[in-house]
Formats: C-alpha cells, structure tokens, sequence
C-alpha cells in the first residue's frame, strides 16, 4: 500500500512545529550518534563489522535472542515489534536509515526483548559486540550521546504507551501516518508528497486495530476529503485535518 502525504495545506512555520513535536517525542534519535565520532572512529566501528542486503520480510532478530552485535542500516527500512501469544504482531517503531539496532539489549546483556525485520530491501551493517565496545570504550563523546539516547527511549516509550492507551482508533491512524510521513519523507524534495510503501497488515500492526476497522477509518478520512485512495495509494490532502483527527498535542492542535 502506498501513502503520498501533502503539505499544502500546512504553513511552512507549522510544519516545522509538527516536525519538532514528532522529532522529541516519537523518534529514538540513533541515528544522531555517529555524527559525534571522529572519522578515524567511524571507520573503527565500520570496519570491524559486515553489511548484507536483506530481503524484503526478512528477519534481522527474533524476541528472545541472545544478541552478539548491534546492527546499523545503511540503507532501507525495519520494523521493530513485539508479538503476543496468538502470533499477532504488535509494530512500535520504524527504523530507516542511519539508525541502530539491537544495542539495548547487547548492553543489557539481556535476551532481545523485541523482534526487527525489513519492510523493504535493505543493506544493514552487522558491527560485532567486541568492535562496538572497543570504541564505546574510548571515546567519552560517544559513551555520552548513547547514554542521552538510552534515556531518550524512556521518554519514546513513555508517550507511546500513552498514545496506545488514551488514544480511539481513528486517532492512533491519523497519528500512525503523520510519523510514517516523517519516515519516509524525500530529503530531496522535502515540500513534495511523500510517497509510503507499507502493507496493509503493517499499518494495521501498527495502529493496533484489526483489517476491517482499518478499511473503514480509511473511507471515513476519504469521504471527509482527508484522504484520496486507490487500491495501492494513500493520498493525504488535508493534512490540518488530520493533525487534528490525530488530537497530537490536545489544544495545541488548534495552533495548527
């Protein structure tokens, strides 16, 4: 299924307000922590590990593993996701390009607590515990950013359970596209539509809420003139509207 987001009905001050709001408080912000190692660091870190192209679906971890590395994306996109007794998939965050995976837990030195597997074709970096910890190690700058981005994902967490819990359907989609925007949005072309490529089961995984009530939300935002879709795309033409639909930041919304 593919979801092409529009601008144009958004103040160029107030999409840089929802970015912000979006940024703080629904990213884990991993991809932030090679910027502050030194190239001879990077080229540490990357040169000790392997990159492998995945396919689409493929699995990177499974919940209960034991993790022996972190793993860094260099192109493509994973999702991350719990999966509860029955076998559904619960999908709390999309990874996209630059961010890591799978160092919570290395550090913990705990079972993953968590399940990552692409939704695309995707080149991914797998960097061995000893040549992450070897650079951990020495650089203090590093040590630092991963330490603000461990506390960050309390935070991240936080506001996600928040949102699953107090938020009706029709506002955890409207809620659940905005970020995809974020997610998959052209840094070439940053005042384009963004065109979104994410299964139906996926966006329902994420929403939390079954097929035929997804179908429904869907048609609702369409005959409300939210939404224009076709069998395989999503566009969104009211993006106020749905800023609103989403109730994001209660009457802050109306700034927007």
């Amino acid at each position: 299924m593919r979801i092409l987001i529009y601008w144009n009905k958004l103040p160029q001050d107030q999409r840089t307000m929802l970015r912000n709001f979006l940024s703080e408080n629904f990213r884990l912000k991993t991809d932030q922590l090679f910027e502050v190692l030194t190239v001879e660091e990077q080229d540490s870190l990357m040169g000790s590990g392997v990159t492998h192209e995945y396919k689409k679906g493929e699995i990177i971890f499974r919940e209960g593993g034991i993790p022996t590395g972190i793993f860094y994306i260099k192109a493509g996109r994973v999702k991350k996701y719990k999966t509860n007794p029955k076998g559904n998939e619960h999908i709390f965050y999309l990874c996209s390009q630059g961010e890591l995976l799978g160092y919570h837990a290395l550090l913990g030195e705990e079972y993953y607590m968590d399940s990552a597997a692409t939704i695309e074709i995707s080149l991914i970096t797998f960097i061995p515990k000893d040549g992450f910890l070897k650079v951990l190690r020495s650089s203090t700058t590093f040590s630092n950013a991963l330490l603000k981005a461990l506390g960050h994902e309390f935070s991240f967490f936080a506001n996600s359970i928040s949102n699953l819990a107090t938020k009706s359907v029709k506002e955890r989609l409207a809620f659940n596209l905005l970020i995809l925007d974020e997610k998959f949005k052209n840094k070439d072309l940053p005042h384009e539509g963004n065109e979104i490529i994410l299964s139906r089961t996926d966006l329902t995984n994420m929403v939390g809420t079954a097929k035929e009530t997804l179908v429904r939300l869907l048609q609702e935002f369409m005959r409300a003139g939210l939404i224009e879709k076709t069998d395989k795309t999503i566009r969104i033409l009211d993006r106020k509207a749905l800023v609103k639909e989403a109730n994001l930041m209660g009457s802050n919304t109306k700034k927007l």
